[in-house]
């Protein structure tokens, strides 16, 4: 059974989606990939769990209090977007990788465009990092979010290398 329910953030509204009660999906407004509202389940209170955890280590990571979510998740998607998104789960607060290096990381390199389509595809992005994902010359490419979003990201888990482009 799938429940939703939308809360604020300093990146503008956030849609959170449970499944049987675990997190499965964390989406922004006008990201790309994100699916239909519909497909959400009924509207929840945010007080409720799973979204009153999920709320409160936002707005600890958003604070600056936060470097490291401690949520159970509920990933939909084929083994090798799993396997992407658990990739991303193991880069560090603060730290970026290429596609290629997540390539290599995770047994498939050379995959790397692959590799980009599933980032895409996240679900519950923010938690699950994948705006940590840089092109292979540093530079910021595609975010669903949004390339404002990914700098602003970027710039709060480590102002000075993403103010100078040092990535």
């Amino acid at each position: 059974m799938k429940r939703h329910t939308v809360t604020d953030s300093p990146y503008g509204p956030l849609t959170l989606v449970a499944t049987d009660g675990v997190l499965s999906g964390l989406y922004m407004a006008g990201q790309r990939h994100r699916p239909a509202d519909e497909s959400f389940g009924e509207r929840a209170d945010p007080h409720d769990p799973p979204f009153d955890e999920v709320i409160r280590q936002l707005t600890a990571y958003f604070a600056g209090e936060r470097t490291v979510f401690d949520l159970p998740l509920h990933l939909e998607g084929t083994p090798f977007q799993r396997e992407v998104w658990a990739g991303l789960l193991r880069i560090p607060y603060g730290e970026r990788r290429t596609y290629g290096e997540l390539a290599a990381e995770i047994g498939k390199p050379g995959a790397s465009r692959a590799v980009g389509l599933a980032n895409g595809k996240n679900p519950v992005g923010i938690i699950v990092p994948c705006h940590r994902v840089v092109g292979a010359d540093g530079s910021l490419t595609g975010y669903g979010g949004g390339l404002d979003r990914k700098q602003r990201l970027l710039e709060s888990e480590g102002a000075e290398r993403a103010a100078a482009g040092l990535f």
